[in-house]
């Protein structure tokens, strides 16, 4: 009787692992491998949303010039932002400041009361264009705050014409 316990014995003993076998290869834990697996790349970053305000800025990328119509829209194209209005094919000469030491004498101008005063204030953004006028320049502007700001004097509503 012992041989047949003894049978029984090892034919349950087998049949356990047989069932434990499943259960234990279920169980199996994920382990970092470490340097060797290459990260994750990011997302690409998505293009800002930009308001269609018009305060043009002159872009440069890869040694080309393009004019854009803000500064937002200028970034979303890649393009860094290299001067302020459109762009011109000769690089912008610089203008001597009013009270620059070396800037020659003008006895024929000494103060000019009907020069409008320049307050250097901030604009809004808001597309409004006028036209306006300082000596016998004309030149629209988004709106009368950038042409005040510009030294010149409003001469109509909106762009100057020719």
């Amino acid at each position: 009787m012992t041989a047949i316990r003894m049978k029984r014995s090892v034919a349950f003993k087998r049949l356990a692992l047989l069932a434990l076998v499943p259960l234990l290869c279920a169980c199996t834990m994920d382990v970092d491998p470490g340097p060797s697996r290459p990260s994750p790349r990011p997302w690409p970053p998505q293009q800002q949303m930009c308001t269609m305000e018009y305060a043009p800025v002159c872009g440069e990328r890869g040694g080309r010039l393009q004019t854009f119509g803000n500064a937002c829209q200028a970034r979303n194209s890649g393009f860094m932002i290299v001067g302020r209005g459109e762009c011109r094919r000769a690089p912008p000469v610089a203008l001597p400041e009013p009270d620059r030491p070396g800037r020659p004498p003008r006895p024929d101008r000494p103060n000019r009361p009907d020069r409008p005063e320049r307050p250097g204030g901030i604009c809004t953004r808001e597309y409004a264009p006028v036209c306006g006028q300082r000596g016998r320049q004309t030149q629209t502007f988004p709106n009368s705050c950038e042409a005040g700001n510009a030294g010149f004097r409003i001469i109509s509503g909106g762009e100057c014409r020719l």
